[in-house]
């Protein structure tokens, strides 16, 4: 991972480990990156939960309780599912939780949800969960990457 995650990360880490919480995961796009990028930092296993890859619609309803018309309705990348999977990450036991869904490419992208396009939720245990939609150039590896760093950077933020 690249050293400004890693810095992220270990931040992440600094803040959690203060308020006694622990964090987890709900990823599509990012197929575990971010959870990965949580896990390099040392002694994580005293704030991280779990991490879940639902990359899948279904495993985003049956692990993260997304419904079917949720998806149906928006799709998967979209503020509303990640909301829920931000949120059923909550449910599993997390204080904290970050998801991501986006279309990392180079396929599957279209003129509404282009490539690059991936929603971001945050989620703090008594807090309404705050969510984001960005655009990132690249290919696919440069497109999880930016992802990544996006969304640890952005529960480092909101905490």
């Amino acid at each position: 991972m690249a050293e400004d995650i890693e810095y992220l990360a270990s931040a992440l880490g600094d803040l959690l480990r203060a308020r006694g919480w622990v964090i987890g995961t709900a990823e599509s796009c990012t197929g575990g990156m971010v959870a990965a990028a949580i896990t390099d930092v040392a002694g994580s296993s005293g704030w991280f939960d779990e991490g879940l890859v639902t990359y899948a619609n279904h495993s985003k309803q049956r692990l993260l309780g997304v419904s079917e018309q949720q998806l149906a309705d928006q799709g998967a990348v979209s503020q509303i599912v990640v909301e829920a999977m931000a949120e059923g990450v909550l449910a599993r036991g997390a204080d904290v939780s970050i998801a991501t869904s986006g279309i990392a490419g180079p396929g599957g992208g279209s003129l509404n949800k282009p490539v690059g396009s991936v929603w971001f939720a945050w989620a703090v245990k008594g807090e309404a969960v705050t969510s984001e939609c960005v655009h990132f150039p690249g290919d696919r590896q440069q497109v999880r990457l930016q992802a990544t760093r996006y969304a640890i950077a952005g529960v480092v933020e909101r905490l």
